[in-house]
């Protein structure tokens, strides 16, 4: 068989093909022997930008379906001829193809975010942490709702006496003091029209005298975080005086020279002070002595303890001995401000002495640092006012001395407050404070208040949490922050003219009373205060007011005792309790494994 070459055009009017359609290379012979102008199994496509490329072969092409022609399987591969009859059943495929984009995302402007884009597992994972977390927290606070209502639906027809926002559970509700039926009520006064008082004092009251020594403030604790934390320690071997006010020589004194004619002590005059934002019940006795009037509390007074969530909506665990209940996290609490205040003091034996030293401290015993600076404020022109207020330690700045108090905040368990305090204090303050202003708002005002009548230059609040939440022995400190009492009183909206509004109401109703003993009440339910007169030798030694067993007997902290001995003691029961818990566990899982 000869190899044809077909007529090649030539174009005389310049380079390239001519214009005219071009004489086949190869010629086609059909079935009868003659050539045929039509191309030799040369394919032909238009070269067009908007035009699909046509395709030299198609080796996919089935040559049985393809061309029924026989002997053409051979060149099937190159044979376009039927593809004209395909045309109308692929258009309906092209006209759906589209481009896909491939171009890149476009690149952030920052390089560190465009490296984490980069591993989006880390994000993935964290996200489906934080959705963990928080179906187990709203468990939790469904759990601790479902309790809530039930406790209140058994305590019967006296729950429903009190629905506001400051309902709690039944052992928070109960009062103070057991109300004898000797006791005559005198009056009851609302918190609504406390809130309307207002009455201005001169600032800055008049000092009188400043008792005690002070130890200067370790700056070291302003760096603590919480992946720097510290421990916090046991101080056994320091006393801490938590004296009234009639049983205060240096008032007894100014009293006999006629120096005022009130006396009280700051944490009584705070308590009066911010007595609408409590919920738990307290009470102050009140003694009118000739033409004088003493505040004072009883020995082992709900004043001495530091109340823990008591403006919180989640209600703590009734049971007295739950080391979470009420009771417990406010003993806890007086021991971790105790210890904290002693700890961040720079313990290098100097010591600030001021005129007198401690009034209440015998020879040869180791003192907290603590000064009692004895103010009068004038409350009318005939009337003025003494208390003792204290101060926690003294600092120097740029060679002025500045007085500071120091209080403490614990964290028991991050499940009922919703803010884990680990993870949020660095990066989210302002919520941790938020959440506390909420959950301790009558503790935080007290501690403010106290500042304020002490004329303190700063307040240090530092951040204590538990080393295990069923740990309530060993403590860390997470943070120590400093406040301005001013600034943080407008903060947290404490007006100090209805503080002094609030002191000077009660002062004038008790001032109209006959000589004798009251004591001032709050409502363990409803939000108001009332009066009662009671005989001369209540709340003596004498005096017995149904005790409470002994074993049930948990007493809050005194001078006389130590308190890191009761501690032990309740550590060591609570652990005893959780080894028995688990050996019961394993006992039970013993017969169900064999």
């Amino acid at each position: 068989m000869g190899f044809e070459v077909g007529v090649v055009p030539f174009n005389p009017d310049g380079w390239g093909p001519p214009d005219t359609p071009a004489v086949p290379l190869l010629s086609r012979r059909d079935t009868a022997g003659s050539a045929t102008v039509q191309p030799a199994n040369i394919p032909f496509a238009p070269f067009s930008r908007s035009e699909k490329l046509g395709r030299i072969a198609d080796w996919t092409r089935n040559p049985n379906f393809s061309n029924p022609r026989p002997g053409a399987n051979r060149d099937s591969v190159f044979d376009f001829a039927l593809d004209d009859l395909a045309a109308g059943v692929t258009a309906d495929d092209d006209s759906s193809f589209r481009l896909v984009d491939g171009k890149p995302p476009p690149r952030p402007k920052f390089g560190p975010k465009w490296r984490f884009q980069q591993r989006p597992q880390l994000p993935q994972r964290r996200d489906e942490e934080v959705e963990a977390r928080r179906r187990e927290a709203e468990k939790e606070r469904a759990r601790r709702d479902r309790l809530y209502h039930h406790n209140h639906r058994s305590s019967g027809p006296a729950s429903n006496a009190h629905h506001g926002p400051q309902r709690r559970e039944a052992s928070s509700l109960k009062s103070s003091v057991d109300i004898q039926p000797e006791w005559t009520m005198l009056d009851q006064i609302p918190f609504s029209t406390f809130t309307k008082l207002s009455f201005s004092v001169p600032d800055p009251p008049e000092d009188l005298l400043i008792c005690g020594a002070l130890e200067l403030y370790d700056r070291s604790y302003d760096r603590v975080n919480p992946k720097n934390e510290r421990r916090l320690e046991r101080f056994k071997t320091r006393n801490f005086f938590k004296v009234t006010t009639t049983d205060d020589p240096v008032i007894r004194r100014l009293a006999n020279e006629d120096k005022a004619t009130v006396f009280a002590t700051d944490a009584i005059l705070s308590a009066l002070m911010c007595a609408p934002r409590s919920v738990y019940s307290w009470d102050i006795v009140i003694q009118r002595v000739g033409n004088k009037l003493f505040f004072d509390k009883r020995d082992g007074s709900q004043l001495d303890l530091l109340s823990v969530n008591e403006t919180s909506q989640e209600p703590l665990p009734e049971a007295k001995e739950d080391i979470n209940s009420a009771h417990s996290l406010a003993v806890e609490a007086t021991y971790i401000n105790q210890n904290f205040s002693q700890q961040v003091l720079v313990r290098d034996g100097n010591k600030v002495a001021f005129e007198e030293p401690n009034p209440f401290a015998a020879d040869g015993e180791e003192l907290a640092s603590v000064a009692y600076r004895y103010r009068r404020w004038k409350l009318d022109d005939d009337l003025h006012l003494v208390a003792r207020c204290e101060v926690h330690s003294v600092t120097e700045v740029r060679g002025q001395r500045s007085f500071l108090t120091l209080n403490a905040l614990n964290e028991f368990d991050p499940k009922y407050s919703g803010v884990d305090w680990r993870q949020k204090l660095e990066t989210q303050r302002g919520a941790v404070l938020a959440t506390e202003l909420k959950n301790n708002a009558n503790k935080l005002a007290k501690w403010t208040a106290q500042a304020l009548l002490a004329s303190a230059d700063l307040m240090k609040i530092g951040y204590v949490s538990r080393v295990h939440p069923r740990d309530h022995y060993n403590h860390v400190i997470l943070s120590v922050i400093g406040y301005k009492p001013r600034d943080f009183a407008a903060q947290i909206n404490l007006n100090t003219a209805n503080m002094w509004g609030i002191v000077k109401s009660i002062v004038d109703l008790c001032m109209k009373l006959n000589e004798g003993k009251y004591v001032l009440v709050k409502d363990p339910v409803k939000p108001q205060v009332r009066i009662y007169e009671v005989p001369a030798d209540a709340f003596e030694n004498d005096y017995v007011e149904e005790p409470l067993p002994e074993e049930e007997q948990v007493r809050p902290p005194t001078e006389e005792e130590n308190p890191e001995a009761a501690m032990d003691a309740v550590a060591e029961t609570e652990a005893a309790n959780d080894a028995a818990d688990e050996a019961e566990v394993e006992t039970d899982a013993t017969p169900a494994a064999v």
